[in-house]
């Protein structure tokens, strides 16, 4: 089993590069609770999917300090790695979103896998919910999401980027990306498409970008990222290949279905600078209760 780490991203909203921000009281960050975490499940190697240059800075921290303990490569997540070509004075900045992130992978991923965000503390149990399906899944169709309760994903700070679920006999059915805020007591859901609001009950599943693939998601990539860029060729500054969208799109289509897998762990994460501190004093109080050791490696 792999577990890959998205961290391309630029940490815009929390004001520089959050993946590597210290939240433990030796300096650790949240990627390293993660992978502690994953290698207590059965995790045997890390793929870290960064911009190039970054490289060095993650190498030079988390890469040093757990190379001991699990196996680490390194993808980078490349503008120019699509089926498409650009016009030499194209301009965007920003990575082309988390299915483009997954796609970069293909050559380097061979089995079964989960994939997670770097700026998110997804907690212990999550990794045991996730191995338990990793291990035992045996249908290359069949694909997992452990899922949060959206009321215990929230930010005090401001709205959040949630992929709001419904399931059918413990199925994906429908997946929305929205941007979720609590509004005078109520979870309001924003669909990231334009659609309408809703409101959303405190105990329903969100997606946390924490998915369990086999290796037909890359098939999958291969096909949607064409439909991607042919769709977009002509307004390609703007707009996401966002990997919930690509599940969405092949459970409608009948090409996969993606089993819930429920965690009772508590989410932590870093949205805004604001969060920091939070995640900091959450971190030290299971510390405290023993959930992790004071010096993690």
């Amino acid at each position: 089993m792999d577990l890959v780490i998205m961290a391309a991203g630029m940490g815009s909203r929390f004001g520089g590069l959050k993946q590597i921000e210290k939240f433990g009281p030796n300096g650790e960050f949240i990627i390293d609770y993660s992978i502690y975490d994953a290698i207590k499940y059965g995790f045997k190697r890390v793929i870290f999917i960064i911009k190039k240059e970054n490289e060095e800075i993650f190498k030079n921290t988390i890469g040093k300090r757990i190379e001991s303990h699990i196996p680490i490569e390194y993808v980078f997540q490349d503008m120019e790695d699509i089926p498409f070509k650009l016009d030499s004075d194209f301009s965007r900045v920003k990575p082309w979103g988390t299915a483009h992130a997954i796609y970069c992978c293909r050559n380097i991923v061979k089995g079964n896998f989960a994939i997670i965000n770097a700026d998110d503390f997804y907690g212990a149990d999550a990794y045991r919910a996730a191995s338990e399906f990793l291990n035992t899944n045996k249908d290359d169709n069949t694909f997992g999401m452990v899922g949060y309760k959206i009321e215990n994903t929230l930010s005090e700070s401001g709205s959040v980027k949630r992929g709001v679920c419904s399931f059918k006999d413990g199925y994906l059915e429908k997946l929305v990306e929205s941007s979720v805020s609590r509004e005078n007591g109520e979870i309001i859901a924003k669909p990231l498409s334009g659609e309408p609001s809703f409101k959303v009950d405190n105990d329903s599943i969100c997606s946390m970008n924490m998915f369990l693939f086999t290796p037909y998601i890359f098939k999958i990539l291969d096909e949607e990222i064409k439909n991607y860029f042919m769709e977009h060729k002509n307004n390609l500054l703007e707009g996401e290949f966002l990997i919930p969208d690509v599940v969405e799109k092949s459970v409608n289509e009948n090409k996969i279905r993606v089993k819930l897998m429920k965690t009772n762990a508590l989410w932590y994460g870093v949205t805004y600078k604001e969060d920091a501190s939070y995640v900091k004093d959450n971190i030290n109080k299971m510390i405290a209760n023993g959930d992790y050791p004071k010096n993690l490696w």
